[in-house]
């Protein structure tokens, strides 16, 4: 599943081959996507020009004139790319966005558990973000927030970083990657963490996910950026996916197991169990 650092990438591609072209026309596939594109939208997006794109969290927000938008959330395997039009349609395409100069903006997904909406105005996207209850970006969490979150649940700490209303933009990748980068078990209860160790987990999980962007985010199979490219940090990834593998750090093999239904991938060495030790209260090399 696309998480932050590859929603970021796709924006970041976009911008340049989308911002100030004009959507002509739209046309969709029948199979229905899990937020699916509405006929009636066909006609109000016509005629209007891109001003903007970012995101929030990790949903992709495209800026049209007359307040208008475009909400894209790529869910397991979506894929969104700006190509010259007469390119060659893959398979499981779902949207096909016509672009004045001769472009299109194509939204391709496999397992169909993403799609793009259409709103007009900042109330509307405001109240579709309250609908979903986004917590903060690691980089704006407030420190005393994300510990007081901590020492407020049971739950293993593995699950409470995917949750998105507590923290937005991790997904399984990068919980695993911050939690080795910050020496703590997944499956440790959250209140369980020392401050420290919950202060040095915020700060991996900023870390490891701006290095994930400077690596154009992590292609396993599905995903790709804007323009078409994969990208590269998974290269780079310190335990997930390295189930049988030594670990760089310490040398022990890297153990999968299933916390909340989802894999976790951890080193028994360098992310012990036990309250404060090893790592706890620093951000590891």
């Amino acid at each position: 599943m696309p998480e932050l650092p590859e929603v970021e990438t796709v924006v970041r591609d976009l911008r340049p081959l989308l911002v100030g072209r004009v959507l002509l026309d739209v046309s969709n596939g029948a199979k229905r996507l899990r937020y699916p594109w509405k006929p009636t939208w066909n006609r109000r997006i016509r005629g209007l020009s891109v001003e903007a794109i970012g995101r929030r969290a990790k949903f992709i927000i495209v800026g049209l004139t007359q307040d208008a938008s475009l909400l894209i959330h790529l869910g397991m395997t979506g894929q969104l790319t700006c190509v010259p039009d007469d390119e060659i349609v893959a398979d499981h395409l779902h949207l096909r966005f016509r672009l004045s100069g001769g472009f299109e903006l194509r939204y391709r997904d496999i397992r169909r558990f993403g799609g793009v909406e259409f709103h007009t105005g900042q109330a509307s996207l405001e109240k579709r973000f309250e609908s979903v209850a986004l917590g903060p970006e690691p980089w704006l969490m407030d420190g005393d927030n994300w510990v007081a979150s901590l020492m407020a649940s049971s739950r293993a700490i593995k699950s409470l970083l995917i949750d998105q209303s507590t923290i937005s933009g991790l997904g399984n990748i990068y919980a695993d990657e911050a939690l080795h980068r910050a020496g703590i078990h997944p499956a440790r209860q959250a209140k369980s963490l020392t401050r420290p160790e919950s202060t040095a987990l915020l700060q991996a999980a900023g870390c490891v996910m701006e290095e994930a962007i400077a690596g154009r985010g992590t292609t396993l199979r599905d995903y790709v950026g804007g323009s078409g490219l994969g990208g590269t940090h998974q290269h780079s990834l310190a335990v997930y996916g390295r189930e049988g593998e030594p670990c760089s750090r310490c040398g022990l093999i890297i153990i999968r197991i299933m916390i909340a239904g989802r894999s976790s991938h951890f080193c028994p060495g360098c992310q012990s169990q036990d309250i404060g030790k090893r790592g706890g209260n620093r951000v590891l090399p």
